[in-house]
């Protein structure tokens, strides 16, 4: 680049340097950190500073300004006054026509004093004071996010979980152009860990949109997939337990986790066991039959087969899955009696497998006895009502009841096509019959008119 030309990289514009004062830095910069080394001099040495600063700023030597601006700071770092340090941050960037490649500069330098504060306090005022002079300005919002990522940590760990949270979600790192995308991704996990332990799930659905899942076909990027997911699991395991399944399913084709044959069997469990606790519908059903599929439920052969008693068109009764499952199932944390998560998967599991049953009753009568069905079901005839009305209600089922027979009509749902094409068939016939009347009619007026006309006999 030519010496007396510069570029503003922040607005895309060609800044003529006036006059080049980077002899004059190189001169004066050393003598003035030697000079603030006296305590006596401290001062006299910043004041030589500003007015070098002032000279380049005005001469439009945004290098020379950087440096004298990153002088500045480290002066004030070195001697150890915080307060100076804070002041002259903020007098510094508030300075008319300060460029904006050297306010970035001295941003990044003074970054790097956060982790050497002495005190909390200190490191406290200091991300304060950082934070205040980079709002809004987009040539340093990568500085901002990562102090204000520094700012959440220790809100964190003084138990501040819900103001952490509200600090975080303050950033957009998703629009940062400047920023890395593992580290956009980094943050935006963040946001979705903290949102989660405050236990504000609809924004952490809304965050965790934002990132694109196809990122972590990046081998590189596998252990940011087992967060995401992990993070992905915690927030829909109890409200859906099918995409819980296919959380599992993506830790379990991980790379990462190839090697660990025990985790990665523990996950296929899991997958298998969300997939049949989820509620009966085609993506249920489409999930089953992938995961039969899986090479790796051969290794797994207690729950290939419970997966299989779920597909197949066979009741199963409930007291003799639990005396051949129930102890393998009573070992695994989804079935924890001790947590209310437990409970309710156990709870989930049994309405899954009358669920199942239903349907298949369904299939083999088209009408049955409320009191046969309920035997069936080992329920008593009110419970076996209620779930009648369930899956009626899901669409599940078509069912009609005649309650003083007691009787129970099952019907096939048809699909619009289907009752489209009977209504199409049956205005048919009726044409056919309408064409066939008309036909005899004519027919019969045809006759009568051929014949002749009987004749009149006298008395």
């Amino acid at each position: 680049m030519d010496q007396n030309m510069d570029i503003n990289a922040f607005e895309g514009r060609i800044v003529k340097m006036e006059v080049d004062y980077t002899a004059t830095c190189d001169e004066k910069i050393p003598l003035c950190k030697e000079m603030a080394k006296t305590e006596s001099k401290f001062n006299e040495a910043l004041e030589m500073l500003l007015q070098l600063e002032k000279q380049t700023r005005i001469g439009a030597d945004m290098v020379s300004s950087s440096r004298v601006l990153i002088a500045i700071v480290q002066i004030c770092f070195e001697a150890g006054n915080w307060n100076y340090l804070n002041e002259y941050i903020t007098i510094l960037v508030k300075r008319r026509s300060q460029s904006k490649q050297a306010v970035a500069k001295m941003v990044q330098e003074c970054c790097t004093y956060v982790d050497k504060t002495p005190d909390k306090e200190t490191k406290l005022k200091l991300i304060d004071t950082l934070r205040t002079v980079t709002e809004g300005k987009i040539y340093v919002e990568v500085e901002r996010a990562r102090l204000t990522k520094m700012l959440a940590d220790i809100k964190e760990a003084d138990g501040d979980v819900t103001g952490a949270a509200s600090i975080m979600e303050e950033l957009q790192v998703e629009t940062y152009g400047s920023m890395d995308k593992r580290e956009k991704v980094e943050l935006i996990l963040e946001q979705m860990r903290l949102c989660l332990a405050k236990q504000d799930f609809v924004r952490t659905q809304i965050i965790a949109k934002k990132i694109n899942i196809k990122f972590f076909n990046d081998a590189e990027q596998q252990d940011l997939k087992l967060k995401y997911y992990d993070l992905m699991i915690r927030l829909d395991k109890d409200s859906s337990f099918i995409k819980t399944s296919r959380h599992y399913l993506a830790v379990v084709d991980s790379d990462l986790i190839a090697q660990e044959t025990e985790r990665r069997q523990k996950m296929m469990i899991y997958a298998v066991l969300y997939c049949i606790l989820s509620p009966y519908d085609n993506e249920q059903v489409d999930m089953m039959h992938n995961l039969s599929k899986n090479k790796l439920l051969e290794e797994l052969p207690v729950y290939k087969e419970l997966l299989r008693l779920f597909m197949c068109k066979e009741l199963i009764n409930f007291d003799a899955l639990c005396t051949v499952y129930g102890t393998e199932l009573n070992t695994l944390d989804i079935f924890d009696q001790e947590s209310t998560h437990g409970k309710k998967c156990w709870a989930e599991l049994k309405n899954r497998l009358i669920e199942h049953n239903v349907r298949i009753i369904s299939n083999y009568y088209t009408r049955i006895n409320l009191k046969r069905m309920a035997e069936l079901l080992d329920l008593t005839e009110g419970e076996c009502e209620d779930y009648l009305s369930r899956m009626v209600n899901a669409g599940t089922l078509t069912v009609k009841t005649d309650r003083p027979a007691g009787i129970i009509h099952f019907s096939t749902k048809k699909a619009a096509s289907e009752i489209l094409n009977d209504w199409a068939f049956g205005l048919n016939e009726l044409m056919n019959l309408v064409n066939k009347t008309c036909h005899l009619i004519n027919k019969e007026e045809c006759i009568n008119n051929v014949m002749p006309a009987p004749s009149v006999t006298s008395s």
